[in-house]
């Protein structure tokens, strides 16, 4: 599979920025959450989003592979190549957390931001599967058949279809199930803490920088510091979206 023009990526990248703002206007109509009964709050809360996932993106890639980000340093060319989706959703909850604050928003904002985060990040992980090698996001050399060569001759795993195929079915999951949670934002958490904790797994096979302690990345740190920023609800999300006969 020969890697396709940059310029296919950034437009599925673009694509997924206007798509996922447009379901937020909507999800924020249709829910009706009290917090975004406010334009201006609404504004407040969605800059929050932008920039904290902005900086959130950008400090998690420093985060994943410091001696190449600093590599030079002061040169800052480096330090402005990559990007991380868990560093923008944990700065992105991080800023509107921030914005909320500020405005004196009360209530959960996050409800409103499930769509489209599972649509904006199905839709950039088609880019980053299309661009192939450039775009680093691939796994780990694999026998098995569906493995995908991205242009070296070599079959890997492609863990940006693996997100996709585990962000619809974590989805689909939530809009059948999510009407038995009591409390406002416990549908956005339960969707950070299964993301948080499918991208903790996934990046073993991943042919990533293994920097802390040999058998940690840097992306992985960061999970796990989202995951114990969720600890106390993940009982009461797992006992609400229990199976049930």
């Amino acid at each position: 599979m020969p890697p396709s023009p940059y310029w296919i990526h950034t437009l599925f990248e673009v694509a997924a920025y206007a798509i996922g703002f447009r379901l937020y206007l909507r999800e924020r109509q249709r829910q009706a959450l009290p917090a975004l009964a406010s334009r201006e709050h609404a504004i407040a809360v969605a800059a929050g989003a932008i920039i904290g996932a902005a900086l959130g993106s950008k400090l998690a890639y420093w985060l994943y592979d410091p001696l190449y980000a600093f590599a030079g340093f002061p040169d800052p060319r480096r330090l402005l190549e990559g990007k991380s989706i868990i560093g923008a959703l944990l700065g992105g909850l991080a800023g509107v957390e921030i914005a909320k604050r500020l405005e004196g928003v009360r209530g959960s904002t996050g409800d409103a931001f499930v769509l489209p985060l599972i649509a904006g990040m199905c839709i950039g992980r088609i880019g980053c599967f299309l661009a192939g090698l450039n775009d680093h996001t691939y796994g780990n050399p694999t026998a098995l058949p569906w493995g995908v060569d991205f242009g070296d001759g070599v079959p890997r795993h492609p863990t940006q279809l693996y997100e996709i195929a585990f962000l619809l079915a974590l989805g689909a999951w939530i809009a059948r199930h999510g009407g038995r949670f009591a409390r406002e934002g416990d549908r956005f958490r339960a969707f950070m803490v299964a993301y948080l904790g499918y991208r903790l797994l996934i990046e073993w096979i991943r042919p990533i920088p293994l920097h802390y302690l040999g058998l940690f990345s840097g992306l992985q740190l960061l999970c796990l510091a989202g995951l114990l920023y969720y600890l106390r609800d993940i009982p009461r999300i797992a006992g609400t979206l229990a199976w049930r006969r």
